[in-house]
């Protein structure tokens, strides 16, 4: 029996939860051991590698005009090599959890915002009303946690870190959109990566203090599992789902992975750490999963 787009989709959607609800826990245990630039270079240049070889493989078009070529790679900028320097470096001083925090509530709000700011989707109060509920459940979820201690300096630059490069990566996000209609998000991905990859390569490799040095792999286990995790269910995997989700609901819809994720990464921290759930824990993941539901209902576009 053959399943419907809309099955195929809402199955792409959880699998996108599921991968990003780990990621923080996985780039945490890199950028602890391997200079942040270069664990994200290193990413996103390997996943290049291997999509090219996929598709070359296959047979399938690896590379598209000049002009959707240039405009791919001026979005990849913002994308993948200015937000994994600004946001890495952020990690370093702030825990895993306050960064899940500041990027799970600002996703979805950019999200919608950057999307209605370009005319390719509407306000309705249905949507506000879901993005008030899903923060106020990130809130009531994680919200007396992260900030139980005092928010020193370096803890505060790391954090306005995490904010700056989650704008820079949703704003790439939408304005993605309309070249995902000409471009295949399995090309259009492949093609990023490489590129993005490279130039932060180059860049790394110039600039940043212990770079050489990490591109022999003389990595802790922990950064290895967490680079191969970050390729292959990140890269390879989620970040072709992100698009394809964008390309066919829009970056607001798409955005409220950022409600579930956070779930995903409690019920992980469960399974693996024993990590025990209180009744305000309850109440804040079903406040998020209900903001999620609420949203991901047909949204009219105008593109």
């Amino acid at each position: 029996m053959s399943i419907s787009r809309t099955v195929k989709q809402r199955l792409l959607f959880a699998i996108l939860c599921v991968v990003w609800g780990m990621t923080w826990l996985a780039m945490k245990a890199g950028v602890n051991a391997v200079p942040p630039g270069i664990f994200s270079a290193l990413r996103w240049t390997i996943a290049g590698v291997v999509l090219i070889g996929w598709r070359v493989a296959r047979g399938e078009p690896v590379l598209t005009s000049g002009r959707e070529l240039w405009r791919i790679y001026l979005l990849t900028l913002p994308m993948l090599v200015m937000n994994p320097i600004i946001m890495l470096y952020g990690l370093l001083y702030t825990s895993s959890g306050l960064a899940s925090v500041l990027s799970s509530a600002l996703t979805p709000i950019a999200m919608v915002g950057f999307a209605a700011m370009l005319g390719q989707e509407r306000f309705t109060a249905r949507q506000v009303g879901a993005v008030l509920l899903g923060v106020a459940g990130i809130l009531v979820l994680y919200g007396p946690k992260a900030l139980a201690g005092t928010l020193g300096w370096p803890e505060a630059f790391g954090s306005l870190a995490i904010i700056f490069g989650n704008m820079l990566y949703c704003l790439a996000s939408v304005l993605a959109r309309p070249t995902l209609r000409t471009t295949p998000p399995g090309q259009w991905v492949a093609v990023s990566n490489i590129m993005g990859g490279l130039t932060l390569l180059v860049l790394c490799v110039a600039f940043e203090p212990g770079a050489i040095p990490a591109l022999t792999f003389h990595w802790p286990a922990s950064a290895l599992v967490g680079l191969v995790f970050l390729i292959c269910a990140g890269s390879l995997g989620a970040t072709i789902i992100f698009f394809i989700l964008v390309r066919d609901w829009g970056a607001g819809r798409t955005g409220t992975y950022a409600f579930i994720s956070p779930i995903i990464a409690v019920m992980f921290g469960m399974a693996v750490f024993g990590e025990t759930v209180t009744v305000l824990d309850t109440v804040g993941m079903a406040a998020m999963l209900a903001a999620a539901g609420l949203a991901m209902r047909r949204t009219p576009t105008t593109s």
